[in-house]
């Protein structure tokens, strides 16, 4: 199992995962069932320091102060660019659909690579060292557990493009979550036998014609799903590239990674009918 990708799929890779933007995605529709008018959200932020080991880590949550009582709890992971304006409005996206949102730092306090080739070596770090990825996973984990209106009952977690590679990496170290989901990762691993460890469902969003995950890892992956007797879901989007979520991605496909509105639309909303499922 290659722990390395070539230089020319590593590059494809760090393409995609882009720098700051404002979300593009669908927001969420009120529900036309409700009798009694939706209260005013009022979405609060919250940038949260914390360690794993010796690392201060400095992460971002997002919640709606008006909410009462618990509610589920949802990781939302960087890019390979690491926490940027990206996913701090995924964040707000999932605080505005009821839930408490806390995008982790993978990297560490001010560690914000510039793409591509500080970027690249700072995502090659978690890629080549997998105990490091998921240590850092499980610190983001435990700070959204301790966040006193998060249902500990009720909890997901997320990512976009190195954060989907994470994402896997949280689900295969055997964290009690509900739910994993990925959109446009990497679906490598080392070991390719740790799908046994994985307590809730996984779904992966990927674009049906992006480069840079091999053939070879969509066949490994799933056999170690089904190896693991794991329940999952994989749905492809024509015409997607890699980070086809992200509009800094640009509208060029030909270069391996591109931004797809309908393939955007698409998956947000297949992440909402996934949470309705799991919550």
């Amino acid at each position: 199992m290659r722990l390395l990708v070539t230089a020319t799929v590593l590059s494809l890779f760090l393409t995609g995962c882009g720098a700051p933007v404002s979300v593009a995605a669908p927001n969420p529709s009120p529900s036309a069932s409700a009798v009694a008018p939706t209260p005013e959200r009022d979405i609060r932020t919250q940038v949260i320091e914390y360690r794993d080991g010796d690392q201060v880590l400095e992460g971002f949550l997002a919640y709606d102060a008006n909410q009462v009582g618990k509610r589920p709890g949802v990781l939302v992971v960087h890019e390979w660019v690491g926490i940027n304006d990206y996913v701090r409005g995924r964040a707000r996206q999932l605080a505005e659909m009821g839930y408490v949102a806390f995008a982790p730092d993978i990297y560490g306090k001010g560690v914000r690579p510039a793409p591509p080739t500080a970027a690249g070596q700072e995502a090659g770090k978690y890629r080549n060292n997998r105990a490091l990825a998921r240590s850092r996973m499980n610190a983001g984990l435990q700070v959204l557990r301790a966040q006193e209106s998060v249902d500990t009952a009720n909890l997901a977690a997320m990512g976009y493009c190195f954060g989907g590679t994470m994402t896997l990496e949280l689900a295969r170290s055997g964290a009690d979550l509900k739910g994993f989901i990925s959109f446009h990762g990497g679906l490598d691993s080392p070991t390719r036998d740790e799908g046994k460890n994985i307590k809730g469902k996984v779904l992966i969003l990927h674009g049906a014609d992006d480069p840079v995950v091999p053939d070879t890892d969509i066949a490994a992956f799933q056999k170690e799903m089904r190896d693991g007797n794991v329940d999952w879901s994989m749905v492809y989007y024509s015409k997607a590239v890699h980070a086809f979520s992200n509009p800094e991605a640009g509208n060029d496909p030909s270069r391996g990674s591109a931004y797809n509105a309908e393939a955007d639309a698409r998956s947000f909303e297949a992440m909402k009918d996934f949470f309705n499922e799991i919550f």
